[in-house]
């Protein structure tokens, strides 16, 4: 049995308040958020299995992993080495909201709770031209370079071992290439500290980019017995979810 992952979509941060918010600069939880990874740290079944920490490098993300899966020595959430912070995992868009903080100033916060060996110098540049664009295509490709990063990152765990990944709710559509259940008045289908189970379809090897797929039971107790989209209804899907995304940050690019 390959590797689980299980991926987390962040606690509420205050961005997600009011679209004001959007203008502040990596942003941090809100309270609320804080009370979100207590109850999913409480509701978590796999903590026992969990050996790797990984997180996209923002504030919210940071947090939430540590606050959810984070060693204390008072309950039964084991301790792990530090949360990996990986730049292919920040948001899709280019607002301050979703721009995140350089590399100094991430140590100074967090300390030795998160590995930033990954962090270099315009990690956190979202410019047309950067590497973490919000273009369309450049998402895909980030999306793709993501999952090699995992899974190199993973290429020596073992097989009944799980791993954790917080990320943001519009990337988590193209890191999972899933775009079945986005509602129509936010450019996700994820709830605050939602978590889904995958596993990828290939973990060995140098071959093509591999796909993640949500497990058997994850999908079931989302969805019961309906069955899965199929990759046609997907496509069609993706072309919505890229309009819907377009309206709220590139709409020139939302086709």
């Amino acid at each position: 049995m390959p590797v689980t992952i299980h991926l987390v979509r962040h606690a509420q941060g205050l961005h997600n308040l009011c679209r004001e918010n959007e203008a502040i600069h990596d942003p941090r939880l809100t309270q609320l958020g804080e009370q979100q990874c207590e109850a999913l740290r409480a509701q978590f079944p796999h903590h026992k299995q969990v050996t790797r920490l990984f997180a996209s490098p923002l504030r919210r993300t940071l947090q939430t992993c540590l606050l959810s899966f984070g060693y204390r020595g008072t309950d039964e959430v084991p301790q792990h080495p530090p949360v990996v912070a990986i730049p292919e995992l920040q948001e899709v868009a280019d607002l301050p909201c979703d721009t995140g903080s350089d590399a100094a100033i991430l140590k100074q916060e967090f300390s030795s709770l998160v590995d930033l060996h990954c962090i270099y110098d315009g990690w956190n540049s979202t410019s047309e031209w950067a590497s973490w664009s919000s273009k369309v295509q450049d998402l895909h490709a980030r999306a793709k370079k993501a999952r090699l990063v995992l899974r190199e990152m993973l290429e020596f765990a073992d097989e009944d071992d799980h791993v954790v990944v917080v990320t943001h709710g519009a990337f988590l559509h193209f890191l999972t290439e899933d775009y079945y259940g986005v509602e129509l008045a936010r450019a996700t289908g994820w709830e605050n500290t939602e978590f889904r189970s995958f596993q990828f379809s290939a973990v060995e090897g140098c071959g093509p980019v591999p796909s993640l797929i949500e497990t058997d039971a994850s999908w079931k107790r989302r969805h019961g017995s309906s069955p899965r989209p199929t990759p046609k209804e997907q496509e069609k899907l993706r072309e919505v979810f890229l309009w819907q995304l377009g309206q709220f940050i590139f709409p020139e690019e939302s086709h």
